[in-house]
């Protein structure tokens, strides 16, 4: 204690006393508190590279006078190809860190972005073919849009011009769909993060179609949609996706894995939104050829009838009618000879029943002199009992009656 109080007491009276790993972790502390060192975006040439069998890549990046170590883990290196070599300049998104066993702060990088032409160009081919291999850009999954969308979705820049011209084109060729914007950032390197959230957030709605545009730019502003997640979020999309990118020169990963491709945000809305006024004219062209068409038919199917019937008379007339009528007059010539032969035996019957009558008629007998008596209340007098002396009484001869009267009665002798 006596060797060691000396040389505490030459210590400046404000200064404390600390351990290595507070003074670190105090250090820690205040990089971690810095909103700027929480979000930054280096930019810088690649020094070395190495990729760990674990998955995670540690790398340097430096400028003129100073050097930068970086870290980037496996979640987040999956998502890189295999471009970055040393002497690429890139720009290395991520936070700022102290790691305390070394004592030293490096940058705990999320995403890289090249700047140089080759670079962007060698992570572009290489990822393409990857992704190809994956069947990501095969025409057989390409989704084909539906003809009539009535909801139609948006993923872009709020406060772009594409987002002006998609409105613009959908309200002149098709009001009545329903356009929902999902906002996002379109360009820099927290652009391909943001779009990925906006797409997973249209594919919770029920939308039949989604854009994905945004308007002219460099090359270099279109990184954003070369980029693996973007890609992916575009085939996992549950609905058809159409893409709307730079101009019409330009094409991107998202352009080879969208069901539908348009050099700009106008055209991309121009292949989603069917012109009205062509339909229009569709329609009535439609209706004109189907009204010609059902006339047509109409006109086929009464020929058919016509001839139908026709054949239907002929077999009815000589399958049915034409026996029948043989059949008929031959029953009529029977009916005819029998009621002959029945009215010739009852005109024999009627003449010799004639013949009996006449020979039984009172006329017969009253022809030959025979007189009939009539009583005075028109019953045949046939006995003397049936009258007496004074009774008047009616002689019917052939040519009429006599009234007369009983003057005397004479009854026969036996």
């Amino acid at each position: 204690m006596s060797r060691e109080m000396p040389l505490l007491n030459n210590l400046p009276k404000t200064s404390n006393v600390i351990s290595v790993d507070e003074l670190t972790f105090y250090i820690k502390d205040l990089i971690e508190k810095d909103s700027i060192l929480r979000n930054v975006a280096v930019k810088g040439e690649i020094i070395e590279i190495k990729r760990h069998n674990s998955g995670h890549v540690y790398f340097s990046i430096g400028s003129k006078q100073s050097r930068l170590s970086c870290v980037m883990f496996k979640s987040n290196a999956n998502y890189i190809p295999l471009w970055p070599q040393a002497g690429d300049e890139v720009i290395v998104q991520g936070y700022i860190g102290l790691y305390p066993p070394q004592g030293a702060y490096q940058l705990y990088a999320r995403n890289i972005l090249p700047l140089g032409k080759g670079a962007q160009t060698r992570a572009k081919e290489e990822l393409k073919k990857r992704l190809e291999k994956e069947g990501l850009f095969d025409p057989r999954v390409k989704r084909k849009l539906p003809p009539y969308p009535n909801k139609v979705g948006v993923v872009t820049s709020q406060t772009g011009a594409a987002v002006k011209d998609v409105i613009k084109v959908a309200k002149k060729r098709f009001p009545q769909c329903r356009i929902y914007v999902f906002p996002t950032l379109v360009q820099g390197i927290e652009a391909p993060q943001d779009i990925v959230r906006a797409m997973q957030l249209a594919a919770t709605k029920e939308l039949d179609i989604l854009l994905l545009v945004r308007g002219g730019g460099s090359r270099d502003d279109l990184t954003p949609f070369d980029d693996e997640r973007v890609v992916r979020s575009i085939r996992a999309c549950p609905f058809p996706v159409v893409t709307g990118v730079g101009h019409e020169i330009d094409w991107t990963l998202s352009d080879l894995a969208a069901d539908m491709r348009a050099p700009t945000p106008s055209a991309a809305a121009e292949n989603v939104f069917p012109d009205r006024i062509e339909l229009y004219k569709q329609i009535r062209h439609m209706k004109a050829r189907l009204f010609s068409l059902v006339l047509h038919k109409c006109q086929q199917e009464s020929n058919l009838c016509e001839r139908q019937l026709a054949r239907l008379q002929n077999i009815l007339k000589n399958l049915y009618l034409h026996p029948a009528g043989i059949e008929i007059a031959r029953l009529t010539q029977n009916l005819s000879m029998n009621m002959n032969k029945i009215i010739s035996s009852l005109k024999e019957r009627l003449t010799h029943a004639a013949a009996s009558l006449d020979a039984l008629s009172p006329l017969k007998c009253l022809s030959r002199g025979w007189i009939t008596c009539l009583s005075k209340d028109g019953e045949t007098v046939v006995s003397l009992s049936q009258v007496a002396v004074g009774d008047e009484v009616s002689l019917c001869m052939i040519d009429g009656r006599a009234n007369a009267e009983i003057t005397s009665i004479y009854f026969k002798e036996e």
